[in-house]
């Protein structure tokens, strides 16, 4: 049954019930009257369903037919879909785009670039992955998504091509509340080991990079909105990107601790968009990467 059912058949359907009547569909389609009432017999045939009551002068479109209609709407645009697709990715177009974004990465400006690469390519399927620190470049590893936008350590990733767009400004902080907004500057490393340290930690890994940890108690989030909230909270201190948390610094609800000591205060850390070496990228992809470079990043904080 399926086989016998055309496109045409259903393109039929659907130009009698926007047109009104079978002639004005056979001129809107460019048929004679007689080819439309055909299309529409053998349609009928095939699903074993009337779609039009006959009884009167005009044929009027049945209850099955306006439902079956409605369906045929949605068939014709999913054929529409698969042959802009299959033009595309004749094109050099990839089928599906995977995309993995570091929790330390700036939101605007990779929103303007999705939004455009959406007004691009407006039939790519697009998957995103949001992770935590040092997990996006694993996606790019293992294949889950062809591009990640994350920190990095290009002299560590030798085998994955990196685009530098822009370094985020990591500033020590802590609560109000907390014992250390109290204590007295420069707040040196063996008065914040006494105290919980709040990290990022890739969940995946048994081991991995460990910058800037000096305390002996530390809880560990994958999810750096989660570790915002707890800090909030009181509950430790730890370094954030200044984008996330200069709202909470100027509304007090964060204060900055004055550290000197460079190896606990990285101070800037670069964020880059990387894909694998020995894996060509789509035209998408491409397109991405080049739009991201020009976008608008926030300012690295003083």
């Amino acid at each position: 049954m399926l086989n016998a059912l055309t496109l045409d058949q259903l393109q039929v359907l659907v130009t009698i019930q926007d047109t009104g009547s079978f002639s004005a569909a056979g001129r809107k389609l460019r048929r004679v009257q007689s080819a439309i009432s055909h299309a529409v017999q053998s349609l009928e045939n095939i699903q074993q369903v009337q779609l039009f009551d006959r009884s009167g002068k005009v044929p009027k479109m049945t209850e099955a037919g306006r439902v079956l209609a409605a369906q045929a709407r949605l068939v014709l645009r999913q054929a529409d879909q698969f042959s802009r697709m299959a033009s595309s990715m004749s094109a050099g177009l990839e089928p599906e785009l995977g995309i993995a974004i570091d929790s330390m990465v700036p939101t605007p400006p990779v929103l303007n670039s999705l939004s455009r690469l959406q007004k691009t390519f407006p039939d790519l399927a697009v998957s995103i992955f949001t992770e935590g620190l040092w997990s996006a470049e694993r996606r790019v590893r293992d294949g889950t998504a062809a591009i990640a936008i994350c920190a990095l350590i290009p002299l560590m990733s030798q085998d994955m091509q990196a685009y530098p767009l822009t370094s985020v400004s990591l500033v020590p902080v802590v609560s109000p509340s907390h014992t250390l907004a109290h204590a007295k500057p420069p707040v040196d490393r063996e008065v914040l080991a006494e105290h919980v340290q709040l990290i990022l930690t890739d969940p995946t890994q048994q081991a991995g990079p460990s910058f800037s940890v000096v305390s002996p108690r530390v809880w560990r989030f994958v999810d750096i909105g989660r570790r915002l909230e707890f800090l909030l909270g009181g509950f430790g201190w730890c370094n954030m990107p200044h984008h996330l948390v200069a709202d909470h610094l100027k509304q007090g609800r964060l204060v900055r601790l004055h550290i000197e000591d460079t190896g606990i205060l990285p101070g800037l850390l670069p964020l880059y968009t990387t894909h694998r070496r020995d894996t060509p990228l789509g035209k998408a992809a491409q397109w991405l990467l080049a739009d991201l470079q020009q976008q608008k990043w926030p300012g690295v904080e003083g």
